[in-house]
Formats: C-alpha cells, sequence, structure tokens
C-alpha cells in the first residue's frame, strides 16, 4: 500500500528543513526526504556560519529579513540555542548602491548609521574601507550548522518525518497530488536499495542545485545556474582584532580587477571567511572537484593583502559550497498544480530561510503566493 501525506518535501538543506517547520507547526502531516546524511558538504547550507545581512534597497528583500529575524528568535528561543551573534554589519563601496540600502534602511527605521572610511578603519583595524560605511546593528552572523539542528528539532517536535539517505528518483503529478518514487539506501556501498512509491496532496521541492533535474518536464523554470564557490577562512594576524560582517559592493574598477563583490564574516573557532559573490566555475553537483582554480585562490589571496591588514593571507582555509543561481539573483518561490518550488537562492537566501519557509508553505497549502518578484514569470503581476 502506497504511504500516503498531506505534504513531501524533497531536499533537507536549510529551505525544506524550514519549510517542514512550518507545515508541521500547523498540524499538517510532512514527510522530508533528503539524499544525503545530515550536515553534509555537498549542497549549499552547510558550514558553521552566514552573512546576517540587511544591506539591500528593495521592499522585498527587506520585507522578508524583518519577518526572518522574528522567526529565528522564535526558533532560538525554542531551541535553547543561541542562533544569532547580532556584532554588526558594515557595507562600504560602490555609493550608489550603499546609498540606496541606507535610505531604504532608514525609511523603515532601522538602527543604522554612516562613517567615513578613516573611522571605520580606525574602528575595525583589522579592515581597510572605500567610500562611506554603512553599519547595520542588527545584522551579524547565523550559526548555521547549529540552525539546521534547531529546524530539525523543531520539526520533528511538530510531528514531522524526516528521512535522511533516500534519492528521488521520480515526481509524478495529478489532480490531486502526486507520487514521489524513492529509493532507499541498501546499506551497502555500490548496491542499490529498494525503491518506493508515496503520495503526497502536495510536494515541495527544494533542492538546490538538483530542482530542476527533478522538476523538468513538470514546472517550466527560468534557468538555474549552478557554480562551484570557494570562500575561505583567514587567520587573523591577532586575537585583539574586532571584525564585523561585511560586504565590498564594487565600482567598475575593482569589478574589473576581482570580478564580483566580496563578503565576508567573523566565524568563531575557524577565522574570518572571506568569499567572492558568484564567480565559481558551473558544473554538475554529482561531478564537482571541492577545489578552487588557482586563478580564483590567487585573487582572492590578493584582495585579502589589499583590504584586510589584520588577516594572514597565506592561511586560507578553502571552502566549497554551490550556489544555485538565477539570472536575476532572485529567488524562485511559486506554485504549479500540486507542486511548489523553492529554488535559485542564488549565495544569499540562507539568512531569508525562516520567511521563505513560512511562504513556501503557505504557497502548499494554498493560503497565499510570494511577491511578484519572487514567482515564475507567467504569474508575476506586471
Amino acid at each position: 500500500m502506497t504511504k500516503q501525506y498531506d505534504h513531501i518535501v524533497i531536499g533537507g538543506g536549510v529551505m525544506g528543513l524550514a519549510t517542514t517547520w512550518q507545515l508541521a507547526s500547523r498540524g499538517e502531516s510532512v514527510l522530508l526526504l533528503e539524499r544525503f546524511g545530515a550536515h553534509h558538504t555537498n549542497g549549499a547550507s552547510h558550514g558553521s556560519t552566514r552573512n546576517l545581512n540587511n544591506a539591500y534597497s528593495e521592499d522585498h528583500y527587506l520585507d522578508l529579513f524583518t519577518e526572518a529575524s522574528a522567526l529565528w528568535r522564535e526558533l532560538e528561543s525554542g531551541s535553547g540555542t543561541q542562533l544569532l551573534g547580532l556584532h554588526g554589519l558594515v557595507t562600504h563601496g560602490d555609493p550608489e548602491r550603499i546609498t540606496a540600502a541606507h535610505d531604504a534602511l532608514q525609511a523603515r527605521g532601522a538602527d543604522i548609521s554612516v562613517m567615513c572610511a578613516d573611522e571605520a578603519a580606525a574602528h575595525w583595524t583589522g579592515m581597510k574601507f572605500e567610500g562611506n560605511v554603512l553599519i547595520g546593528r542588527e545584522a551579524g552572523i547565523i550559526f548555521a550548522s547549529r540552525a539546521l539542528d534547531a529546524f530539525s528539532a523543531a520539526a520533528v517536535a511538530a510531528g514531522a518525518d524526516i528521512q535522511r539517505g533516500v534519492k528521488v528518483l521520480e515526481i509524478d503529478p495529478l489532480a490531486d497530488g502526486a507520487y514521489v518514487t524513492v529509493q532507499h539506501p541498501s546499506g551497502v556501498e555500490g548496491v542499490d536499495g529498494p525503491v518506493q512509491d508515496l503520495f503526497a496532496a502536495h510536494v515541495t521541492v527544494t533542492a538546490g542545485a538538483w530542482s530542476e533535474p527533478l522538476l523538468r518536464g513538470i514546472i517550466d523554470l527560468p534557468t538555474l545556474t549552478v557554480t562551484e564557490e570557494h570562500p575561505a577562512h583567514f587567520a587573523p594576524r591577532s586575537n585583539d582584532l574586532v571584525w564585523p560582517s561585511f560586504n565590498h559592493l564594487l565600482g567598475a574598477e575593482l569589478l574589473d580587477e576581482f570580478g564580483a563583490d566580496v563578503y565576508g564574516m567573523p566565524s568563531p573557532g575557524e577565522g574570518t571567511k572571506v568569499g567572492f559573490h558568484c564567480v565559481g566555475d558551473e558544473v554538475d553537483p554529482d561531478a564537482r572537484t571541492f577545489h578552487s582554480t588557482e586563478r580564483l585562490r590567487s585573487q582572492l589571496r590578493t584582495y585579502v593583502s589589499e583590504w584586510f591588514p589584520g588577516l594572514d593571507p597565506d592561511t586560507a582555509a578553502e571552502i566549497s559550497c554551490t550556489y544555485t543561481s538565477t539570472a536575476s539573483g532572485d529567488f524562485v518561490l511559486d506554485t504549479v498544480g500540486p507542486i511548489t518550488v523553492g529554488a535559485g537562492f542564488s549565495g544569499h537566501g540562507f539568512k531569508f530561510a525562516p520567511a521563505i519557509g513560512r511562504v513556501l508553505a503557505d504557497a502548499a497549502m494554498g493560503r497565499g503566493q510570494a511577491p511578484s518578484p519572487f514567482l515564475l514569470e507567467t504569474h508575476r503581476a506586471w
């Protein structure tokens, strides 16, 4: 007999876990299927920290940030574990983008201020700054690994079933739901496990780099480009240095030199993380090298040596993760029939995860839809 659920969520990274938590908390029967084990390094949700970055100018992102901040606190309270570190965020560089973010945040009454580059460098002596510096005090870091555990525990406590090591082979949508064909682990390496058909009234796909292959022929997604990115942790030259989270929004001249904006944050026990945003090579997520190129390593080392006097550029501990990006950098949060998709988080989605989980749960239950920029093109209100 085919096992049936109200909802099946495919993909147990941060977005799938957040969605499962939301659905289970509403009394829905939910099965979360994850191909890999907990805290695996094949996708985009692993690692110790993420930037809690509110330096946006668009209302739809700032609305998500406000909602996510409250839900992070709710999750934090329920878990009894610190999930956020609000040590502040500094954003410098391109004056046009800095001004746009400043004005949008100021209009919302956010706790922000502006320093000149010299003032900021005197305060954060391990860094150099370009132009005016936007300081956001409601930002900082998310303890990402702890967050995954907190979402998982909260979802299970609310009644969700989480199954790991289960590969989804096919989704077959019908008028009243969808069948999901899965392969369970055999326990023997190289030997395929048993295949099973499951059924849910609604299926939500949050499978990161594997979303497009799973939904091919079912939902006409925008182009999703999968790249392998390689930020790195660098050792501080002194333990007395104080580090904020940071964005360096590069102008034309620096973009010519380095190719992309820069982000980063302190990662307690690991150093300070520094990375270029979306510069990696396009990859098959099942055939990655997990290693950067010498060109990108050299560029990152050069950037750190020029802009971070407080970091040793020769101590890079490389990280590997995937980005699944849309051309615009905006997310895809939408529903077609019995299938909801959350995809294309483009390297900046983690901080919004609790709010995105709410949006996807609402969509899966027919209670609402995402803001227009996140909808499939055919569903947008122009």
